[in-house]
């Protein structure tokens, strides 16, 4: 029987004999290692997204019939099977490649897109409002050949939202839509966004943070993206960057600090880990660009960087993976402290077979040093509350009090128990080398005591944050920390 597939194309159906509508869905189970198809109604490529307060996943934009439409997916609880709910033309204008940013309000800031100077909120306090913002500096960051695609934005701890675009940065007051701040052009002015896609994170907040910093690692030259191209006569694939850009931006003279990496990145994917004090770099090319067949020479292995050792004592290569995570790979952090990593598909449409890099919808897992089996003495685990069942609710500011067992400890080994701090993740929405929303804060350590009647066993109370500009409403991973071993993390919901 002849396979026939029926798929949306610009607000029309089409059948597609043996065809692929390339837009697919599903739901992955991480204990069980299993799969649950979910349907799309329209076009979800290169769009963006947010994990809403209340759990729901908020996905914005998306290709042709998809650019203006918004995809929602609330978090079941239990064994209840959930699916996506779409809204059509629920944003005013077409988002394809654009940046979301949950707020202290609950909204979501989106920004950018092809050929859209311009913001938006979602969802709207006031239909019958304003809808668009215009933004000149998106416009004034403009590539000659193409727009520099998905801005890296970052919600600073001012309330105010840090974006970057091609080679500078900006601050921007979204109540009043005035740029507060300029920031200097990175060093050799390079372009760092789609498609000389590098990465970006903002680096983990100690408690009441009096100072923010944004990391921003790899991308590629100047002309890059037109030179391997496949319209170019002779395709050139230029050496990507291998520096890294490190700015404070509270200062009151912020200025960039370069640093290198062990080898050059373009499309890697930067991952804040949850004990705080490394940054995992994988995926990715050593040169060309973003786009179909734009790069040939994949990055496999991953790097951490270490933000607070000495300067020239950062980064340390991992073992390599023997997967190319080229173009569309992808990478989210899970609770159990891997980092899930997926995808690559530098074609148009899936290509499984004659070609150099074939399409590739496996799943692998990156393991940091801190699950090494040598570590689990040193593993802490946390008891109470749960770190099975739903998510326990906590308020501003209020006092958490977390119990947990360290297995060395207990046992009366020699450093069982070393410094202990407590960190909270925000899930991301990661796609095309940015991972949107990422955001690790370091909580303040109250008080810690032995429990007397149970070896090895502990209670640490933390002080949440104090207000939704440092932490956004939302649910949270939070992590215990014995030293730099992390773990596993349990949920939160702070509102």
């Amino acid at each position: 029987m002849e396979h026939r597939l029926l798929c949306s194309r610009g607000r029309r159906l089409v059948v597609l004999p043996g065809g692929d509508c390339t837009a697919h869905s599903v739901e992955y189970h991480v204990a069980s290692n299993s799969f649950r198809p979910l349907f799309l109604f329209t076009d979800t490529w290169c769009s963006s997204g947010t994990v809403a307060p209340d759990g729901t996943l908020v996905q914005t934009g998306g290709w042709l019939d998809g650019y203006n439409n918004t995809r929602t997916m609330p978090a079941c609880a239990g064994d209840k099977s959930c699916d996506w709910s779409e809204k059509q033309d629920a944003l005013a204008a077409g988002r394809w490649y654009a940046t979301n940013q949950i707020l202290p309000d609950d909204r979501a800031f989106i920004v950018g897109g092809l050929n859209q100077f311009s913001y938006e909120f979602y969802p709207k306090v006031d239909p019958a409002g304003k809808s668009v913002i215009q933004i000149p500096f998106l416009e004034q960051t403009r590539d000659p050949v193409l727009n520099n695609l998905y801005p890296f934005v970052h919600l600073n701890i001012d309330g105010n939202l840090f974006i970057f675009a091609n080679n500078r940065a900006i601050l921007l007051d979204y109540k009043s839509n005035k740029v507060v701040r300029t920031y200097p052009v990175l060093a050799g002015g390079d372009p760092r966004n789609y498609p000389s896609t590098g990465s970006s994170v903002l680096l983990p907040l100690k408690p009441n943070p009096t100072e923010a910093e944004v990391l921003v690692c790899g991308g590629a030259p100047k002309g890059s993206y037109p030179s391997g191209r496949h319209q170019h006569a002779t395709r050139t694939f230029v050496p990507a960057l291998a520096t890294c850009g490190r700015i404070k931006i509270t200062d009151a003279s912020p200025a960039w600090v370069i640093e290198t990496m062990p080898s050059p990145r373009v499309m890697g994917d930067m991952i804040l880990l949850p004990n705080g004090a490394e940054v995992a770099i994988s995926n990715g090319a050593t040169d060309g660009t973003a786009g179909w067949d734009d790069a040939r020479t994949p990055a496999y292995a991953p790097v951490v960087y270490r933000p607070y050792h000495s300067t020239g004592d950062r980064f340390e290569q991992q073992t390599a993976t023997g997967i190319a995570r080229m173009y569309h790979s992808s990478v989210v952090l899970l609770r159990d402290g891997r980092l899930l990593v997926g995808g690559s598909n530098p074609h148009l449409y899936y290509n499984f077979s004659n070609v150099l890099f074939p399409t590739d919808l496996s799943l692998e897992a990156f393991s940091p040093e801190y699950l090494d089996p040598s570590n689990d003495m040193l593993r802490p685990r946390i008891l109470r509350p749960s770190p099975t069942g739903a998510a326990a609710s906590v308020t501003y500011g209020a006092n958490m009090r977390l119990k947990f067992s360290v297995q060395g400890s207990a046992r009366g080994r020699r450093g069982g128990l070393g410094e202990v701090s407590v960190t909270m993740v925000a899930p991301s929405f990661t796609t095309h080398s940015f991972a949107m929303n990422q955001r690790l804060l370091v909580l303040e350590v109250t008080k810690m005591a032995a429990v007397r009647a149970q070896a090895g066993t502990y209670y640490v109370s933390v002080t949440m944050p104090a207000t939704a500009v440092l932490a956004p409403p939302g649910h949270y991973m939070v992590f215990l920390v014995n030293g730099l071993v992390t773990s596993e993390g349990i949920w939160f919901h702070i509102q």
